[in-house]
């Protein structure tokens, strides 16, 4: 069966089509049982069966639009399927139309044009307005807006669609309204009337009947220099009243030959907007305004122009950096110019304007050099103080200009000035005394020492030579000693050092360079001569000739212990090597005699038997040396009866003159004139130094203050007859005190001769240096009385200074231990022997006698000598010869006692 149901298109879901079962003639109940289901043609579900109700329902809402288009009629075709049997029932539905959609245009807003000039009557088509209804419910009419200038007008085409039109009614002016807006309706003939509308907007076409117009004609426009490229200047104002290419304006620069185009090289214009722009930097150094002619032409036909002159003015900004220029420079200048002396000449200049281009230059103030205005701009760069090479080879000066403008902009420029070397500068020693030590009998060449010298200077200024000054101090010209490299300054030996003849030299060294005027320094190198062992020692009591004997008588009945005689030797060599040790050398018989090893005393050992023939003895005398040498004599000792020993018959001595005899008054007078000159020169140099108001002054200082040259402060000569005849001045012991020695000589002195005696030590020569100026002063004071002992000073008996009698063979002792208290200790026996040999002196104590002086006849003994030791004083010690002989004669009636009380004091110190 086929069944038809119309339904309107506006219907809700749920709404009945139709009742199924009555038209199909089943009855309700069996439809769930005969499984009736609806199928759709289309595929989509737009119904649904209701298998309670047995009724056909709407399952969505239809839209006839949506479903059928503009097709007049609009059905819907179902089939329903039943089982039980199974039967097939077509079903249409027709979908009825409803007034639901409203007119619509195919644009919102139309767009006409019609030229100004257009006449009356002129018709402009409009676009149909659509509505998908259909009938009655389609478009019925058009409606237009109320307008003095158009109207509407609509015309039937043959299919019954109704077409709208715009008839101009009334002449337009474009400049006058160039747009007219008005409104289209299109209305459907439903009910209710549904309508639709379009907004219609008129354009007034253009004719060119006006030119283009420069708002203002003449401008003026203010840029500051330097804009970035690009940069916009300003925009033309030109206006023209018509419009599209009558109205389209193209913008140009205009040139002529009085006004050349130089601008269209810095400025750019955009030919359709009027925009100018900067193409290039501007600078206001090169031009400070642009004077800028545009033409303003249209599109119109014929084309109309009219024209537009702008003035730009730059403004000036701190654009540029002062520029220095080196006019002059001098360089080097001499390090001794003078303050204010013209360095360089300095220009500055500024290509800015105003305070842009205000320019003041700086240069360091540490710096001895000042800037002085000579005239605008212009600078000269002088000396403001002394310049020194040796502090400063050189500078590099930098000079800074700085503008005035904001921000400030600076330049500087740097250039270095090199300072002349002038001979301003002596030159200096490392150490204006020096020391130095050379091994006596070293060979010709030898290098002893090398000085060293700086100058600060430079070039030939420090181009030094050296050479050795003879200062006059020695006898023999010092370069006869030595000489000196003049390019390094090494001092070389010119001939073998005699120790024993020269033990110190000072080497007065000058330094000097090659600069013009040539300038100088000294300094003093002390050159000490090391001893050698190369003096064997010498006997000067008893004195044979060479391959005789001594001979000496003793009485038959002396008893032991007796001193039969005693050997005096004396070496020329200093320290160690001189220290004397007396044996006796082996002989096949013993020999009732016995030899002191210290003092050289001969003592009979035990008793003689009577008729006991001579004896021969050889003595030899022994130096401490390595290799150590020696010297013998040979005594025959002869026992006699009633013999008396007297010396004079063994050594002849020189007599004494009366022009020797008043030698030792002569000295005297002497050293206290020079004492008295002394103190009185001394007092004056002390006053000056007082004067200048020195807080602490040293009698050294002062005198150095004078700017003097050093003395020497040692001379001394060994003469070539064995005896001491030289002045020697030492200092400097042990410890850093310097230790003077004085020497006071008896009235009755015949030679004369004294010694000072230094004490040496390798290993303080710098404090031995320093010693001798102060020993030098000590010796201008006269020696009016003993000096005071110095207890820094102690010796044992064994080694306190003195005669080689004044010791007594059995205290033996241990050798000095230093060779400082070997030096002193052998000064002492030099002076002894000394003595011995002019008969002066007695050497030793007790029952023993040196010799005796011609002139006082063999009659005289030891008691009737006067004992000079007592004038004889022993540095640092309370003792003297007499004193020391005295505990010698002591001891030998105590010697236990004696031992042990100057043991126990020498441990206490």
């Amino acid at each position: 069966a086929q069944l038809r149901y119309s339904v309107p298109e506006d219907r809700e879901p749920g709404f009945s089509v139709g009742d199924l079962a009555k038209d199909l003639g089943v009855e309700v109940r069996s439809l769930a049982a005969r499984n009736l289901r609806l199928v759709s043609e289309g595929g989509q579900r737009h119904f649904q069966v209701d298998l309670a109700a047995g009724v056909l329902l709407l399952d969505s809402r239809l839209d006839r639009e949506a479903l059928c288009g503009q097709s007049p009629t609009c059905s819907l075709h179902l089939q329903l399927v039943m089982e039980n049997p199974l039967q097939l029932h077509r079903v249409e539905v027709d979908v009825l139309d409803v007034n639901d959609n409203a007119p619509q245009f195919p644009k919102p807003e139309v767009v006409l044009e019609i030229t100004e000039v257009a006449n009356p009557g002129t018709r402009l088509p409009l676009e149909v307005a659509e509505d998908p209804d259909m009938g009655s419910n389609s478009i019925s009419t058009y409606e237009l807006s109320p307008s003095k200038h158009f109207a509407l007008s609509i015309n039937v085409r043959g299919d019954g669609v109704k077409m709208p039109e715009i008839v101009l009614e009334k002449a337009l002016d474009r400049e006058k309204a160039p747009v007219h807006h008005l409104t289209l309706t299109a209305l459907d003939g439903g009910n209710p009337v549904k309508s639709g509308t379009a907004r219609v907007t008129i354009h007034v076409l253009d004719a060119n009947d006006n030119p283009p117009v420069c708002d203002p004609p003449i401008s003026k426009v203010l840029l500051e220099e330097n804009v970035p490229v690009g940069t916009l200047v300003t925009k033309l104002n030109v206006t023209d009243l018509d419009e599209g290419p009558n109205g389209d304006v193209e913008y140009s620069f205009k040139t002529s030959n009085n006004a050349p185009g130089k601008f269209t090289k810095l400025f750019s214009l955009d030919a359709r907007t009027g925009e100018i722009r900067t193409k290039a930097p501007l600078d206001y150094e090169e031009s400070s305004a642009y004077e800028i002619a545009v033409r303003a032409r249209d599109k119109g036909s014929p084309a109309m122009e009219g024209h537009c002159h702008l003035r730009v003015e730059l403004i000036d900004i701190n654009d540029n950096s002062p520029e220095i220029l080196l006019t002059s420079v001098s360089s080097p200048v001499q390090e001794d110019a003078a303050p204010g002396t013209v360095i360089a000449l300095i220009g500055v200049k500024d290509s800015d304007s105003g305070d842009n281009g205000q320019v003041h230059l700086q240069i360091a103030k540490e710096l001895p050099f000042k800037l002085v205005s000579s005239f605008k701009e212009h600078f000269s760069l002088v000396t403001s103080g002394p310049l020194d090479r040796e502090k400063a080879s050189g500078y590099n000066i930098t000079v800074r200009a700085v503008d005035s403008g904001s921000p400030q902009r600076a330049t500087q420029k740097t250039f270095y000035l090199r300072i002349a070397d002038v001979n301003d500068n002596a030159p200096n020693f490392s150490s204006p005394f020096d020391t130095a030590h050379v091994q006596e009998n070293s060979l010709p060449g030898t290098s002893v020492f090398s000085v060293s010298a700086s100058d600060p200077d430079e070039g030939s200024n420090a181009k030094l030579s050296y050479s050795i000054l003879d200062n006059g101090m020695q006898d023999v010209p010092i370069s006869t000693y030595f000489r000196i490299d003049q390019d390094n300054g090494t001092i070389y030996t010119v001939r073998a050092l005699d120790y024993e003849q020269d033990k110190v030299f000072q080497v007065p060294v000058e330094v000097k360079d090659a600069g013009s005027p040539a300038l100088s320094s000294t300094a003093v190198v002390h050159v000490f001569v090391l001893d050698e062992n190369d003096n064997a020692p010498s006997i000067v009591y008893p004195s044979v000739p060479k391959g005789s004997a001594f001979h000496q008588a003793i009485p038959a009945l002396a008893e032991p212990g007796y001193l039969v005689t005693k050997i005096v030797a004396v070496d020329a060599d200093s320290g160690h090597n001189a220290w004397l040790s007396y044996q006796l050398q082996e002989s096949a018989e013993a020999l009732p005699f016995q030899v002191e090893r210290r003092s050289g005393e001969i003592r009979l050992a035990q008793a003689l038997r009577e008729s006991e023939d001579s004896h021969r003895l050889v003595v030899e005398v022994r130096d401490n040396g390595t290799p150590s040498l020696s010297a013998s004599v040979v005594i025959v000792i002869s026992p006699e009866e009633n013999s008396v020993q007297d010396f004079s018959k063994s050594l002849d001595l020189p007599q004494s003159s009366p022009e020797d005899s008043n030698l030792t008054l002569y000295l005297i007078i002497s050293l206290v004139s020079i004492s008295l000159v002394s103190c009185v020169m001394f007092g004056l140099v002390a006053a000056r130094c007082l004067k200048a108001g020195s807080a602490s002054w040293t009698l050294a200082g002062c005198c150095r203050g004078t700017g003097r040259k050093p003395a020497s402060h040692f001379r001394g000569q060994m003469k070539p007859d064995g005896f001491i005849k030289y002045l020697d001045v030492g200092g400097a012991g042990l410890t850093s005190q310097a230790q003077n020695y004085t020497s006071c000589f008896s009235p009755m002195s015949e030679q004369s001769d004294f010694l000072f005696v230094k004490p040496f030590s390798h290993s303080s020569t710098a404090e031995t240096v320093a010693a001798y100026e102060q020993v030098t002063s000590t010796l201008a004071s006269p020696c009016d009385g003993q000096a005071q002992p110095n207890t820094d000073w102690r010796f044992s008996q064994t080694q306190r200074p003195g005669t080689s009698g004044s010791q007594n063979g059995e205290e033996a002792g241990a050798w000095p231990n230093n060779q400082f208290d070997t030096e002193v200790l052998q000064a002492m026996i030099l002076a002894s022997a000394n003595e011995a040999a002019d008969g002066n002196s007695t050497l030793g104590g007790g029952n023993g006698t040196m010799g005796l002086s011609a002139r006082y006849g063999p009659q005289f003994t030891l008691q009737h000598v006067p004992d000079y030791r007592q004038n004889v004083y022993i540095p640092g010690s309370n003792a003297t010869l007499t004193n020391a002989a005295g505990k010698r004669d002591a001891k030998n009636a105590a010697p236990a006692g004696g031992n042990k009380k100057k043991s126990g004091k020498k441990e206490k110190k």
